[in-house]
């Protein structure tokens, strides 16, 4: 579900995820792996607004539950640290009572 006024973000986020299909499979006989992970509401001054209130997609406002950057942290380092025979394509992060799932 996209936010109100994001059609640049939601664009961006489609394309990645398409380059990092394609990636995976051009890359293997280069052994490269490649994954995505989408980050939502990670507790930083960025998302400082979300805990304030942020628009709805029925246009209201209202705030939006964050999570902690050591947990970013710690999944980041869990797919970098994966063997090149194993690889988490993708990975939806985001604090557990969000309103959407993989919102944008």
């Amino acid at each position: 579900m996209p936010r109100p006024g994001s059609i640049a973000y939601t664009t961006t986020k489609h394309a990645i995820t398409g380059l990092t299909k394609s990636l995976s499979l051009d890359g293997r006989p280069f052994r490269i792996a490649c994954g995505q992970i989408d980050i939502g509401n990670a507790e930083t001054r960025l998302a400082a607004v979300m805990r304030a209130g942020v628009a709805q997609p029925d246009g209201e406002v209202r705030p939006e539950p964050t999570m902690a950057v050591a947990d970013v942290a710690r999944a980041v380092l869990y797919m970098a640290e994966l063997p090149l025979e194993a690889n988490v394509q993708f990975m939806t992060l985001m604090a557990t009572n969000m309103p959407f799932i993989g919102r944008g």
